[in-house]
């Protein structure tokens, strides 16, 4: 005859209370992440919600703003000096950003040749522009392209040349402008694609030279393929900058002649200097909207070759 014996109960442990030192072991990580979250809420976040809901107001900076629902954004999309910024935004584009792109590969393969002296002198001359100050480089630009008195047109009257309204008509202004965009940030664009190419394997050109491939061919086969990725991020970064120009008309041509030059970036400035900042604020939003779906149908375009 077995006997059954009840199963021992199982002590239960108490659960202690976490000591200050452990409590201060699991808040660390957060602390040290607050003063970022702190900051991004107070210069990010809330700046974009009271933009967001401005652009639904006809505030002007003082007073009981009045909403005005989708008013502003009617206003924009139905206005034809709206269109033209944008207009304009894409003809400065096409002539930078093609441009820009070949410019630069050609100027990082060069700058990457191991046969070059003196590399690192030619890499800090070709930054130089970019983190010489805007404001001064455009004051430079208004002298030299000066009508009258500038070195351009000085040096062209040495040929018989006439003189040129390069900042004073619309079929100059934009190239003058696109030159000046150009000069201050092609280095910047050689500098991300010089750590493109450093980051390709030599072998594959050696392989190349065996098999009898040019440079041009090796140019064209192997260094544009294996950059794709780093230009098409060029070239979303340059988007970026090019339909946010604004001190570049602002200094040197003021957006005309005959708002030829007036950017996207450029008419969304005259908003708010007109105290209009409900329409200035339904303005940036419109602009960040094209901006993205231009970067959206970039990155689509890098996919599908992919």
């Amino acid at each position: 005859m077995t006997t059954s014996t009840l199963p021992s109960a199982v002590p239960q442990r108490t659960r202690r209370r976490p000591s200050g030192a452990t409590l201060k072991r699991r808040s660390a990580p957060y602390l040290f992440v607050l003063p970022f979250v702190v900051i991004f809420l107070a210069f990010s976040v809330y700046p974009l919600i009271f933009t967001a809901r401005l652009s639904f107001t006809n505030w002007r900076g003082s007073g009981a703003a009045e909403w005005v629902g989708w008013g502003n954004y009617a206003y924009l999309l139905t206005s034809e000096a709206f269109w033209s910024s944008l207009g304009n935004s894409a003809v400065l584009w096409l002539l930078i950003v093609p441009v820009q792109m070949v410019l630069s590969v050609i100027v990082a393969v060069l700058l990457n040749s191991a046969k070059l002296r003196m590399r690192g002198l030619y890499r800090v001359a070709f930054i130089v522009p970019f983190v010489t100050p805007l404001v001064a480089v455009a004051q430079i630009w208004v002298v030299l392209f000066d009508q009258q008195y500038g070195a351009i047109n000085a040096f062209l009257s040495l040929f018989g040349l006439p003189d040129i309204g390069w900042l004073t008509t619309s079929a100059w202004a934009k190239p003058t402008l696109a030159l000046l965009f150009l000069w201050k940030t092609t280095g910047f664009i050689v500098i991300i694609l010089l750590s493109g190419l450093q980051s390709i394997d030599q072998s594959m050109y050696e392989a190349a030279e065996l098999d009898g491939a040019s440079k041009l061919r090796q140019l064209w086969s192997i260094t544009v393929p294996l950059l794709r990725r780093t230009i098409m991020f060029a070239v979303v970064l340059q988007t970026l900058a090019v339909f946010q120009m604004f001190a570049e008309p602002f200094v040197v041509t003021q957006g005309g002649p005959y708002n030829s030059t007036t950017t996207a970036g450029y008419y969304l400035y005259n908003h708010i200097t007109r105290g209009d900042l409900g329409t200035g604020a339904a303005n940036s939003f419109l602009l960040v909207i094209l901006v993205m779906v231009l970067s959206l149908f970039f990155v689509r375009m890098l996919r599908a070759k992919d």
